[in-house]
């Protein structure tokens, strides 16, 4: 049975390196949602999931463009911000194709971790889920 010391860990600055680059292409619901909350022009989320599961609930602002209609002008309209990709969860991995895809077109971007799974687990709130429609 392997064990987590059979592969000795790097130096600790090739580590440091390595998580760092993690940072700068990954971030997590609760940084995203206190973004959203002190500076929403900073960021643009992006729901990458389809129509109909952006329409059934979603993060509050965010804009749903599935990766196969992703293109320069309508990310350029947006203007000069941090492009920030979710999906489902940790199993999903749409965020990371609209993320690959938001790069590729020469954006800056990040995925949030996650995803819609991870957004309720931090207790944030989706909106037209179902529980709005009823409140509404």
């Amino acid at each position: 049975m392997p064990h987590a010391t059979d592969i000795p860990a790097p130096p600790a600055a090739e580590l440091a390196r390595h998580f760092r680059a993690r940072l700068a292409a990954e971030t997590d619901c609760s940084d995203v949602h206190a973004t959203l909350q002190a500076r929403p022009d900073a960021i643009v989320v992006v729901d990458t999931r389809s129509p109909e599961a952006f329409a059934a609930g979603h993060v509050p602002g965010a804009v749903n463009i599935p990766p196969a209609t992703m293109d320069a002008a309508a990310l350029a309209a947006h203007g000069d911000v941090l492009f920030v990709t979710y999906c489902w969860g940790p199993h999903c991995n749409g965020a990371t194709k609209g993320a690959a895809r938001i790069a590729e077109l020469g954006f800056p971007v990040k995925e949030m971790l996650g995803g819609v799974w991870g957004w309720e687990m931090e207790g944030f709130t989706l909106v037209g889920a179902p529980q709005d429609a009823v409140a509404s």
